[in-house]
């Protein structure tokens, strides 16, 4: 059994992918449109274009996501994705790159449990803890 994050992006689906390909080396395994669907006209109106699903790695988890119902107001609340940094360097490197654009929830630095931890909102609202494993 495997359980994967599905995120909806409502419409801004390719913008994230094309962040998180950047800067957390992400590799895009599919990504299909809604105007490639084998059931035509199954998209919200003028959505032709967004995504309707795609799945990406980042280190060795897969992601999957959408455009979902292309509203423009994606919403992540409840959960947050951890991200295992190599070391504080890449730590700092990672968490840098979330937070352009972003919101930081807890600042980068070291706690009892790791040299470095943080917490931030990327731009699209998704938190995400970085942290350097023990």
């Amino acid at each position: 059994m495997q359980v994967q994050p599905y995120l909806f992006f409502d419409g801004r689906c390719e913008e994230a992918v094309e962040l998180y390909r950047s800067k957390l080396a992400a590799r895009v395994e599919m990504l299909m449109r809604f105007k490639d669907s084998p059931e035509p006209g199954q998209h919200p109106p003028g959505a032709e274009n967004k995504v309707m699903h795609t799945s990406f790695q980042v280190g060795d988890t897969t992601v999957l996501a959408s455009d979902g119902r292309c509203l423009g107001q994606p919403s992540f609340q409840g959960f947050a994705l951890s991200l295992t940094a190599r070391d504080d360097a890449d730590a700092q490197r990672l968490f840098s790159a979330l937070d352009e654009g972003g919101q930081v929830q807890m600042p980068l630095g070291k706690t009892f449990f790791s040299s470095s931890f943080g917490m931030v909102a990327d731009r699209f609202g998704v938190s995400w803890m970085v942290y350097v494993a023990p």
